[in-house]
């Protein structure tokens, strides 16, 4: 049996609820979820989880670049990316995850 690689999850929000998600839960709430579900149905060992500050300084450019466009509103938070690739903003459904993962893990 082979062994997959690991999925970076990574999740950018912020402290402040974004404008347009009232009544969404905060990103920080999103990530634990987004956390415990994913390692629930796949295994922790798959996944290595992230959470970005976009009000704080990166020092991954990647992150930065990320976190810029979001700030500049090209971009709803939170916002997750599987491998580096946008999954998912603003109100994050498990389901499309799933489906962006299933050849992943």
């Amino acid at each position: 049996m082979s062994q997959k690689a690991v999925v970076n999850i990574c999740v950018y929000g912020a402290e402040v609820i974004c404008a347009s998600c009232v009544n969404a839960p905060t990103s920080k709430d999103t990530f634990e979820w987004l956390k415990a579900a994913l390692s629930r149905k796949y295994g922790q060992h798959c996944f290595d989880f992230i959470y970005v500050d976009i009000n704080e300084q990166q020092s991954d450019r990647e992150q930065t670049d990320m976190c810029k466009r979001i700030l500049e509103e090209e971009f709803f938070y939170p916002l997750v990316t599987i491998n580096g690739e946008i999954a998912g903003e603003g109100h994050i459904q498990l389901s499309h995850l799933h489906q962006k993962l299933q050849h992943l893990v």
